[in-house]
């Protein structure tokens, strides 16, 4: 009986992952920027809303 976790299994999770990616490349610094000011806009309006 052949167990899930065997070495080719593993192999092959592992070069999945490892794979190159094609899509666009985003820089974090941006990322984090427009989290943080859509937080802050998020809050902002319903601050608003409430008053």
């Amino acid at each position: 009986m052949a167990s899930l976790n065997t070495p080719q299994s593993q192999a092959g999770v592992l070069s999945f992952y490892d794979a190159p990616e094609r899509g666009p490349q985003l820089n974090v610094k941006i990322f984090l920027a427009v989290v943080i000011i859509f937080i802050v806009l998020v809050l902002v309006l319903d601050h608003a809303a409430i008053a």
